[in-house]
């Protein structure tokens, strides 16, 4: 059978998600603002829960549809498929509603029929009256945009985020997804060194040598959609046993994660041993200031200090100039920072190559990408003509 599904994103990163569909085989339906939708049968849930790096959650499209008023919101719901997808002691809930520039605009009116509409729709078909809801979970998710609601079945459960390594957080944390899409935006491949100069709890050191390695996001944690009746507990089994035969373990890289505290730096050592990549990456306590390398062509990506407060912005303009600086020394590298510090162009001294805006949740902020030239190809031994 096949399901429509779809997946969010970080607005302005579509771009990376749909090619991530694409590249497990996935077929793409349609690109929206924040969401990809696209289709596939029950295996298309559980690789995409498996291998999708850059989106929060794999969902079940049950049903689209214009609604103005709530009596077409109910109606409209009950007339979906929810006996075909979920048992009769299934214990279902509306565990999220959004509207955004729509009439119906309350998120607890907006859940409270949606859950009596699917109510009312399984009465028909289980014949009953009461539902026990002693199963497993099947949150449902809404969205209505501009009249136009979308509703859903949530397969992911706890955010895809969590991948479930990071334990313990530097203050402000980039999300495991955000630092996977910035990193596969970049031309980085794991035979060239990346640095991360303010790397906090080591999100993007260890999201790199995910990436590098080969080793799935959802490798090492369980999904809500494990439980539900569409996907079949092989089809879960089969998708892991596809993400470990894809692993590449004896790959070399060199990671760098470099912060000025030395307790966040312990802090990211213990993340990147629960993620199992630990043997990849170097974390060292180091002020930014002191950043060199004796390699070229190398990467700086990072999540630099926002300055939110008042105090920490005071600090900016002194902070991105030294960036610029240290940047500066590393030859032939590229260099890649988000932020939302909107004068960081001006002190770190040069104009970016690209500057892209992302939405990190509700900040909205701006990705630098300063691009050093292409190292020279190396000459296979076939083409070495000995002396």
């Amino acid at each position: 059978m096949q399901y429509r599904l779809l997946s969010p994103c970080h607005f302005g990163l579509e771009a990376v998600l749909k090619r991530e569909i694409a590249d497990i085989g996935l077929n793409i339906d349609r690109v929206e603002d924040g969401r990809v939708y696209y289709s596939g049968d029950e295996t298309a849930i559980a690789r995409a829960n498996m291998f999708l790096r850059t989106t929060e959650r794999v969902l079940l499209l049950v049903g689209e549809f214009e609604a103005r008023t709530y009596d077409e919101l109910f109606e409209n719901t009950k007339a979906l498929n929810w006996s075909d997808l979920m048992p009769e002691d299934a214990n279902f809930y509306v565990t999220k509603a959004a509207s955004i520039k729509s009439r119906l605009f309350s998120p607890s009116d907006i859940q409270r029929i949606v859950g009596k509409a699917i109510v009312e729709s399984m009465k028909g078909k289980y014949r009953t009256e009461y539902f026990s809801k002693s199963g497993f979970e099947y949150p449902v998710r809404v969205t209505i945009n501009k009249d136009r609601v979308t509703v859903s079945i949530d397969t992911s459960g706890e955010s895809l985020h969590k991948r479930g390594y990071r334990r313990l957080t530097a203050k402000a944390p980039i999300t495991e997804t955000l630092a996977a899409a910035i990193i596969m935006l970049t031309p980085w491949k794991a035979d060239r060194i990346l640095v991360d100069p303010f790397c906090g709890s080591g999100t993007f050191p260890i999201e790199a040598a995910l990436i590098g390695a080969g080793i799935a996001p959802g490798r090492n944690r369980s999904f809500a959609g494990q439980n539900h009746v569409y996907v079949p507990a092989k089809t879960w089994k089969d998708a892991l046993d596809e993400a470990v035969s894809l692993e590449k373990r004896d790959v070399e890289m060199q990671i760098r994660g470099y912060d000025i505290d030395p307790e966040i730096v312990k802090a990211a050592r213990q993340n990147a041993k629960l993620a199992g990549v630990d043997g990849y990456i170097h974390f060292q306590q180091q002020d930014m200031r002191e950043l060199s390398s004796q390699k070229q062509y190398g990467f700086v990506i990072t999540n630099p200090p926002y300055g939110e407060r008042l105090e920490e912005k005071a600090a900016l303009p002194h902070l991105y100039k030294a960036m610029g600086e240290a940047f500066g020394k590393l030859k032939n590298w590229s260099y890649f920072f988000i932020t939302s510090y909107e004068d960081a162009e001006k002190y770190f001294g040069r104009k970016a190559d690209k500057n892209r805006k992302i939405y990190n949740g509700m900040i909205r902020t701006y990705l630098y990408e300063y691009y050093g030239p292409k190292p020279p190809k190396k000459e296979s031994p076939a083409n070495i003509i000995p002396e």
